[in-house]
């Protein structure tokens, strides 16, 4: 496999000079302000959505059984590593292998989402990336999809912005397109909001992409620096 990378270390410099371009932008406006002396700037917040957890694992790997929040977890820490190197704050939904659900009894799952709800509310998210991965019954299914709620103008964008850079990550996978999906944790803000799955763990050589740490870090980069563009 041949995998275009990029040097992390320029983007997130790059990253955190267009957050202080933010803020010193809003500080001079408050300085030209004849009522105006000082000005506050909140810092962007990252919503990073590990997809299931606890006693729902989402999809297993077809050849390793992988689970699919095993890889999700992993894959929304590295995400949050490169997010906070340049400077974002970052709020994760599901930090530990466990759900959001509390007891294991009925009605679990929309209790984990409304938790997921919650949490990304009370952040106030900018934005909101939800890592999931998917399984397709046609195994030649490969490479990451990104999904967005079509009445987001802004979630389209982002969609889009992520959807290029997974598609540039493998010269040898298909490009995919961002597609519009009626799914509840993109409707939990009005910031720019995205599912992004990020490969086919039914499909045997994106199987073994995912369950790679080495491979998940340049998956995560992706991502970030779709994210990046977005903001640029």
């Amino acid at each position: 496999m041949k995998f275009i990378v990029l040097k992390k270390g320029a983007l997130i410099a790059l990253a955190a000079i267009l957050c202080l371009g933010v803020a010193i932008g809003i500080c001079c406006g408050a300085a030209a302000a004849t009522t105006a002396s000082t000005a506050s700037v909140r810092e962007k917040v990252v919503v990073i959505d590990a997809g299931h957890g606890g006693m729902d694992a989402g999809v297993y790997g077809i050849n390793t059984n992988t689970k699919e929040s095993d890889i999700n977890l992993a894959l929304a820490k590295q995400l949050k590593g490169y997010f906070a190197n340049a400077g974002f704050k970052v709020v994760m939904t599901r930090k530990t292998n466990a759900g959001l659900y509390g007891a294991p009894t009925k009605g679990f799952k929309m209790r984990d989402m409304k938790k997921r709800k919650q949490i990304i509310e009370e952040s106030g998210a900018d934005m909101v990336i939800s890592i999931h991965q998917n399984f397709c019954s046609i195994p030649s299914k490969r490479g990451g999809t990104v999904f967005f709620d079509k009445s987001s103008e802004s979630g389209t964008e982002l969609a889009q912005c992520i959807q290029k850079e997974l598609n540039g990550l493998n010269s040898e996978i298909k490009a995919n397109e961002a597609l519009a999906g009626d799914y509840y944790m993109l409707k939990c803000t009005q910031s720019p909001s995205v599912i992004v799955e990020c490969g086919f763990l039914s499909n045997t050589e994106d199987e073994k992409l995912l369950t790679s740490s080495e491979h998940r870090k340049e998956i995560a980069y992706s991502i970030f620096k779709g994210a990046i563009s977005y903001y640029s």
